[in-house]
């Protein structure tokens, strides 16, 4: 049968597998393998753990927010297409260019990365070589299909976990002295000094802000439910499988370096996610006798870094794609062409990825304002979920409709949203109090950017359509499954 040609349907390839992983090895990268010793360094091994624990809750309730909004509704434009339909198109609109525009911004930023781990290996070999090897590769996965780009996903996460798999093994046998030159370790470095609690209160809260950013790319699964095909199964089972994994491969894996390297080591103190060449993975490692040690993680870090970029270039691309289908950006990015890839947004996203990468060599400036400008977008977005989500079993409820004929139903209502949405504010107002005590404007600018610019998205879109807060029995819950039309590239 001839496809209408000018209408096409979104190829729902995505399989569960897929989602799983994506999922799940979109929140491990340098925000584990490198930047989790900063965390210890800063509360210590119990408020490190803490940290990651309360973070992994908040998360959890997170996905299960969701994926009850995602098997219900499952687009392309997740929380940006929820937050428009159950509560304000304004704040649907600021939601979407948000969530692009971090992406765009973050897959720079990633490519830039990739260079410097490369130049592990290649020192003599100049920046802008790699990063441009990168992006070309990002994009080529990317335009191929939809298929190409889960199947990517899925074997570069496998790595990932496989080697936070290894790294537990080998943690625990040198903490009970199996490895390591048969000395056990035990819990000595958790009593060590001022552990396991150093810095008290604000010291935890602290290392909230670098734990929320290890686990963002979570909610990837709701921007990949619209090209699911299957997503009242393939959704619920990715959110249950990710839980535990998650919660088990962070908080293991910041408990096993908590063991093994004390928190006054000056080496967690270098850690950082712009100092790839630390790794609390590699001085374990390195611990054991594992010679190869820093080549072996540089390779995952590498490995996390493309798939950051390439999940990056993905969601962006169909947060743009989705933008264009509502008429908040030009119809020409809502446009798939016959292998379901929606190529104007694609093009457009990575010229974005590739000016932005140029400044970090003309222009330093100008490149960290952009960096800035989408540093706090993520937590944004997660805010918007935990209202989006709140707003819809409201909705749900006060439309007479029954709860038992959700496919997927998040637990502990309202209990969940509301944590996550006060976490999140908690969140993104500590990312630098010290900045407020000295006021110091610099660098409240640059922490804080991305605020305002997403206040000045939603208000401007606000004024312009005279927007309000939907009343909760005219939200639109009509349709179970948004059918996703777009016109065809001729």
């Amino acid at each position: 049968m001839k496809k209408d040609s000018h209408e096409y349907s979104l190829k729902r390839d995505l399989k569960t597998r897929h989602l799983s992983m994506i999922a799940l090895g979109g929140s491990i990268g340098t925000g584990l393998f490198v930047a989790s010793g900063s965390a210890i360094s800063t509360a210590g091994p119990g408020g490190g753990l803490i940290a990651y624990v309360a973070i992994g809750v908040m998360v959890y309730f997170l996905m299960t927010s969701l994926g009850e909004m995602a098997t219900y509704m499952p687009v392309s434009g997740s929380f940006a297409t929820y937050t428009k339909r159950f509560v304000d198109p304004a704040l649907g609109f600021a939601m979407g260019w948000n969530y692009w525009f971090n992406w765009a911004i973050t897959i720079a930023v990633d490519v830039s990365t990739a260079a410097l781990v490369l130049q592990f290996w290649f020192p003599h070999v100049p920046n802008w070589i790699f990063s441009l090897g990168a992006l070309s590769l990002v994009f080529l996965i990317n335009f191929l299909s939809v298929r190409s780009y889960g199947e990517t996903e899925y074997w570069l996460s496998l790595v990932k976990i496989v080697t936070v798999i290894v790294f537990l093994l080998v943690g625990f046998l040198t903490i009970l002295g199996i490895m390591g030159g048969g000395h056990a370790v035990g819990l000595r470095n958790f009593t060590y000094k001022q552990a396991p609690f150093v810095g008290g209160l604000p010291a935890i809260l602290n290392v909230f802000v670098v734990a929320g950013f290890s686990f963002q790319g979570t909610e990837l699964v709701g921007v990949t439910a619209g090209e699911s095909a299957t997503p009242e199964k393939s959704v619920p089972t990715a959110i249950k499988q990710v839980f535990w994994r998650i919660l088990l491969f962070y908080i293991l894996s910041i408990f096993v370096i908590a063991c093994i390297i004390p928190y006054t080591s000056p080496d967690l103190l270098g850690s950082s996610a712009k100092d790839i060449a630390i790794s609390p993975f590699t001085l374990v490692f390195k611990r054991v006798g594992l010679a190869s040690a820093a080549s072996v993680m540089n390779a995952v870090i590498l490995t996390a870094v493309l798939s950051s970029a390439n999940s990056g270039m993905y969601a962006s691309t169909r947060m743009l794609m989705s933008l264009g289908q509502t008429g908040d950006a030009p119809r020409i990015f809502g446009k798939v062409n016959q292998r379901g890839i929606p190529l104007p947004a694609l093009l457009v996203t990575t010229l974005v990825g590739l000016a932005t990468f140029l400044t970090s060599i003309f222009g330093q400036k100008v490149y960290i304002f952009l960096v800035a400008a989408s540093g706090l977008t993520g937590f944004i977005a997660w805010v918007g979920i935990a209202i989006s989500h709140y707003r819809f079993r409201r909705a749900y409820v006060a439309q007479g409709k029954d709860l038992n004929a959700l496919k997927y139903k998040a637990k502990w209502f309202p209990f969940g949203p509301i944590l996550a949405f006060v976490m999140c504010i908690l969140v993104i107002v500590g990312q630098n109090t010290k900045a407020f005590t000295h006021l110091d404007w610099y660098q409240i600018l640059i922490t804080y950017m991305s605020v305002p610019l997403f206040f000045g998205l939603f208000f401007y879109y606000k004024f312009k359509h005279h927007t309000k807060l939907i009343p909760l029995k005219e939200v639109d819950l009509t349709t179970t499954r948004v059918t996703e039309k777009k016109q065809v590239d001729k």
